[in-house]
């Protein structure tokens, strides 16, 4: 059942259009995720829908009771209340919270918060974001919208709230940058690019898949109206009258053709870079231990960092990693034991949440002069490449680069700042949960430039895809302020811990049937190269050539006559369409009838005018094939 259509909606932020028209509708059980790249209007769609945020054209329209629970990507407090008074007025009204605090309280502990009479002022970013999750998911509600739930979540964490998800009763609409959770939780992908709304009924896997062909059809389309539009010019330059229907429709086919939009070809963030000496003394950790209070986080921790290892590190919110990392970079000094940095050695350090220089960081400066302060240029395999042409390459159009930065939207600044990361040039890359917030068009380039990167990746995250896809060993954080060294990525580890745990009676991880997820994806290359062999075979076998065709048959000369006079009647029927789906916004039933009327209809006109191409070319060359005969 529907329970809430966007109709029309378009908005703009300082001249930038980021939705445009956009028409969707959700019913009562989908579990929709949404995706794009940094800055096209993601958590925008989310704040509409939720009611945050008013639309410049369109309206949104929900059926009656609906009820809507919201997680924003940065959620506010009252600092004059208690962090467990926030998250009760914010899901019961009056004292029907009460019978429930143990279930919150419970749930707050489960995402490592253990003190909500606390004031918020106290809780870092990350508390406040799980707090938030808390209270959007025990909000009844009959459409659940989350923006970036799996941010400051472990992995643990992470796998319940996938469980909880699976099993939701009512509608999910959500923002996420973690692969495998989209996979498991969504059956529905919308892709947000240049103001327009693709929807996708599958999964992420399966989107993607989707996506490439609708790519492909669109490069096809644009392909034929090319064609189209150049033998339609020649006739025009020959000097056409409108003297009959038949050829007013061919000037205004030419004038439509003339005036229409190009598909746009995606870019992508690219950058490589040229191997950076780095001598025999790396980076060596001795005995290092580090502690606060009675609270020991790592201990007698040695270990000497190879010249192209990949490592990931893992363990539960709190536990240290990141007080590992800024211990190596120097940011935190170590309880004991000895950190050596080898002379030749370049870190470069991508934080958490924006840990912009401070000093460099201006609101009023523009982005490309943000990026020069660090270099001007930078050497790539392919050479010299400029500030702006890096940042071309990251996204920011020439309009972009000379805009303030105040105008980047959050996920817009992390990708500037992993930019200038690594526009120093570094030997040696540091990350610290580089998936927050990074949109998954700039994580895929990531991933494909570590893997040709000519030195050490360390990093922290969350993420089971991006250290699958990355990291050849990991150092997990386990009981006893003990690091664990396992290889291979994420799923490796699972598999490992899951072996361990049936050798000494445990229960297995609930989770391992992730494990070899990224292995399982080749498989179906090697179904496609089977396909392919079995084509080939059948290309072998003889066969009698067709005669040449020199015009039209009977059917497809009255298919031609007419089809012209279709296209325009199914156009008109689209636009009284277009009219009763405006009326009936408020008749769910109805709107529904019209709205799959409307789809099919559209998919009739485009397979028409396909039609009407395909026999427009056969026309065009039985008659030059007529020409070269006399």
């Amino acid at each position: 059942m529907n329970i809430l259509n966007l109709e029309n909606i378009s908005k703009t932020y300082m001249e930038k259009k980021v939705l445009d028209n956009v028409c969707i509708g959700i019913d009562d059980s989908d579990k929709i995720g949404v995706v794009g790249a940094n800055g096209t209007g993601k958590s925008t769609l989310l704040a509409i829908t939720a009611g945050k945020i008013e639309v410049d054209d369109g309206r949104v329209v929900m059926g009656n009771d609906i009820r809507i629970s919201y997680l924003p990507q940065n959620p506010q407090f009252d600092m004059d209340k208690t962090l467990l008074e926030n998250i009760t007025d914010s899901i019961y009204a009056g004292n029907d919270h009460w019978d429930k605090m143990g279930e919150i309280k419970a749930n707050l502990a489960k995402f490592g918060i253990d003190d909500p009479e606390c004031n918020p002022s106290v809780f870092s970013g990350g508390q406040k974001k799980r707090a938030a999750l808390v209270s959007a998911i025990m909000t009844p509600a009959d459409l659940l919208i989350l923006d970036e739930p799996t941010n400051h979540l472990d992995s643990e964490m992470i796998e319940w709230l996938e469980n909880y998800l699976q099993r939701y009763n009512g509608a999910i609409l959500m923002v996420t940058h973690d692969r495998y959770f989209l996979d498991e939780v969504t059956d529905q992908i919308i892709e947000i690019d240049k103001g327009n709304a693709y929807r996708y009924t599958a999964n992420y896997s399966g989107y993607l898949e989707l996506k490439e062909q609708r790519l492909d059809y669109e490069k096809a389309a644009e392909r034929k109206a090319a064609t189209l539009f150049k033998k339609d010019l020649a006739w025009i330059r020959r000097g056409a009258r409108a003297r009959s229907t038949k050829q007013k429709a061919h000037i205004k086919r030419f004038e439509e053709l003339r005036d229409r939009k190009r598909p746009d070809e995606e870019r992508y963030v690219e950058l490589s870079s040229l191997p950076s000496r780095m001598g025999n003394k790396t980076i060596i950790l001795e005995d290092i231990s580090k502690g606060y209070g009675d609270r020991t986080l790592f201990k007698n921790f040695t270990y000497t960092f190879n010249k192209l290892d990949r490592i990931g590190i893992i363990g539960p919110n709190g536990c240290g990693k990141s007080t590992l990392l800024k211990c190596i970079i120097g940011d935190i000094p170590i309880d004991s034991g000895n950190i050596e940095i080898g002379q030749t050695i370049n870190i470069g350090y991508f934080g958490q949440e924006n840990e912009f220089d401070k000093s460099s960081w201006d609101d009023e400066m523009r982005v490309i002069d943000y990026v020069k302060e660090t270099a001007e240029y930078i050497e790539t395999t392919e050479g010299t490449v400029s500030a702006s042409a890096m940042c071309e390459r990251f996204l920011f159009n020439a309009d972009m680069q000379y805009a303030p930065l105040r105008k980047l939207s959050g996920g817009e600044k992390r990708r500037l700042y992993l930019l200038k990361v690594l526009m120093t040039a570094p030997n040696v890359i540091i990350l610290d949960e580089p998936t927050n917030d990074l949109d998954i068009q700039t994580l895929r380039i990531l991933e494909d430039y570590l893997d040709s990167f000519a030195g050490i990746v360390l990093t922290v995250s969350h993420d089971r895809y991006f250290l699958d896809r990355v990291v050849t060993r990991i150092f997990s954080f386990e009981v006893g302020a003990s690091l664990q060294q396992s290889e291979g990525g994420y799923s490796d580890y699972l598999e490992h811990k899951n072996q361990s745990n049936a050798l000494t009676g445990m229960v297995g991880n609930s989770d391992l049937s992730k494990a070899g997820k990224a292995k399982d994806s080749g498989n179906s290359k090697n179904d496609s190269q089977n396909d392919l062999s079995d084509n080939d075979s059948k290309k072998n076998k003889k066969y009698r050539a067709p005669r040449e065709k020199t015009k039209l048959s009977f059917n497809e000369q009255r298919e031609y006559d007419t089809i012209e006079s279709e296209i325009e009647s199914m156009e008109k029927r689209s636009a009284e369409l277009d009219e009763l789906i405006a009326k009936a916004a408020t008749d769910f039933v109805k709107l529904t009838e019209l709205t799959k009327e409307k789809e099919e209809l559209e998919l009739l006109i485009e397979q028409k005018f396909d039609r009407f191409v395909e026999l427009q070319e056969m026309v065009d060359r039985f008659a030059k094939m007529q020409e070269e005969r006399k």
